[in-house]
């Protein structure tokens, strides 16, 4: 297979929220997740677990969402602020019928991304809130005026205003944020923005809601309307999509015991996400050809049924190779979309649905798809450059995806970075790369590779680890780099050169 890359053909930016994340009060996302409380005997900063907390400044991460998700539409922000022993308790109905307590607010959110180092992303109540909560939590969060919401949060022990740059207005409002029409959900989103203000130097990137997504139900008519009506108020357009083996969510298999069929299946469903983002992104190009406004897909990833013997309501599965997999291919999916999508967000941070860490007490460790999103940090910030590869097609469940799914980028100091991943689960991929324009070194080369079905458990916490590439063969041409690859199936490639 030849794979050429253009380094000078520059692209798109990359925006490094693509490789966001999602946390949301669900399971034991949050609490027993993130969040262990200031006694617990799991070291910790301000009830923050601190090797969590590295983990993720490991992988750069860049923007965190919350707290839903189906959660944001039943969340009433002043039942999480002031002390923990007042706050007021609630039934979270949306996951598993458990009691939420509301230790975990406004200010442990923004004290969790001050310590990973990422970009707040705040959903707010648009199903069952009002106006007027809404926009008092933008108050007390960004203003520095003297006024009684703002005195507030100084009360609470805050006394300078925080950056928020992101910020939802609902969350799956044709769905558990109020089963809304899109024309409707339209004329609230004019409305409830009006009063997201911009206070002391602070600016709010508004997103707007936008479609659930299903192979069977594309769901293009909600980002025609939004964008028809609400496209001047805007900053970002949301997208869900989820990847099942099948399309049967009363039934969508096992994550751990699978077959190559479904194996092929999940993959063939993860790359529709290139549909969606062509086709939903050509609907907003013609309300926006300047592309101003981000796609931002703030939930995607794989969903199972939830691992044996654990709460239904608490979406917790665990992750293979598939997975990470599923993860390459929508990275580079992103990627070479990054002139639309500004912001993805992989559902979810810890313990739920595709986590890229999963906690048993004390234990920790580190999921495939973790080290997917190590390997692909490099891109971030960088620019996308044309990657060209002839598809080696392979056809599941109707959809036909290439074999081997890549992405290039090259960064401010010129080095090149690519991604390759080879989804075949049934043979090895030699690949002839060549990098146009003058001659690279091979700085860096790592893999992820295993069978389909291999995974980190709380036994074998690095049974699947990133290691170092060494088999690549390289020498200079006339017209650049030539580059000689053996990919092992189910495998991701990461390489970086230099001029």
């Amino acid at each position: 297979m030849r794979l050429i890359v253009q380094p000078e053909n520059k692209k798109s930016y990359i925006h490094p929220e693509i490789y966001g994340n999602f946390s949301e009060h669900l399971g034991r996302c949050i609490y027993n997740g993130i969040y262990v409380g200031e006694d617990s005997p799991i070291e910790n900063v301000n009830g923050m677990r601190k090797d969590i907390v590295d983990a993720l400044k490991k992988i750069k991460l860049p923007v965190l969402r919350w707290p839903g998700g189906c959660f944001a539409d039943e969340y009433h922000w002043m039942d999480g602020i002031g002390k923990k022993e007042s706050r007021k308790k609630m039934i979270n109905t949306n996951w598993g019928g458990v009691v939420e307590d509301n230790s975990f607010g406004t200010h442990e959110f923004f004290e969790l991304c001050r310590q990973i180092g990422c970009e707040p992303y705040i959903n707010g109540n648009v199903g069952s809130g009002t106006v007027r909560e809404m926009s008092e939590w933008i108050e007390y969060m960004t203003s520095d005026n003297f006024s009684p919401i703002a005195n507030l949060r100084r009360e609470n022990g805050q006394d300078k205003p925080w950056k928020l740059k992101y910020f939802g207005i609902g969350n799956e409002n044709w769905g558990c944020g109020g089963n809304m029409r899109p024309e409707y959900y339209a004329d609230l989103y004019r409305q409830f923005q009006t009063y997201v203000h911009n206070y002391s130097g602070n600016h709010v990137y508004k997103i707007a809601c936008g479609a659930g997504t299903s192979i069977a139900n594309p769901n293009y008519e909600w980002t025609e309307t939004i964008m028809k009506h609400a496209r001047h108020l805007m900053s970002g357009l949301s997208l869900h999509y989820y990847t099942l083996p099948t399309d049967k969510w009363d039934h969508k298999g096992s994550s751990t015991e699978f077959d190559k069929e479904e194996y092929y299946m999940t993959l063939a469903h993860a790359s529709f996400m290139d549909e969606l983002c062509e086709k939903h992104g050509a609907i907003m190009d013609r309300y926006d050809p300047e592309k101003k406004i981000g796609l931002i897909v703030d939930e995607w990833g794989t969903w199972y049924d939830v691992e044996p013997g654990t709460n239904p309501g608490f979406l917790y599965q665990q992750s293979t190779m598939r997975d990470a997999m599923v993860a390459a291919l929508t990275l580079n999916i992103f990627n070479k979309h990054s002139d639309r999508v500004h912001m993805a967000n992989i559902a979810q941070l810890i313990n739920v649905l595709q986590a890229v860490i999963l906690t048993d007490g004390e234990k920790m460790l580190l999921t495939p798809t973790y080290h997917v999103f190590d390997m692909f940090s490099r891109h971030q910030g960088a620019t996308l450059v044309e990657s060209i590869m002839p598809m080696d097609p392979i056809t599941s469940d109707g959809r036909t995806f290439s074999s081997v799914s890549h992405s290039a980028s090259v960064d401010k100091e010129g080095n090149v970075h690519l991604t390759i991943a080879n989804l075949s689960c049934d043979e090895d991929k030699k690949i002839s790369l060549r990098l146009d324009g003058c001659a690279y070194a091979l700085c860096d080369a790592q893999i992820l590779t295993g069978e389909m079905n291999a995974k980190n458990d709380f036994d074998s916490p690095e049974n699947v680890k990133i290691v170092p590439f060494d088999s690549a063969k390289i020498e200079a041409c006339a017209c650049g780099t030539e580059v000689e690859i053996e990919l092992s199936k189910v495998s991701v490639l990461s390489l970086t050169f230099k001029k």
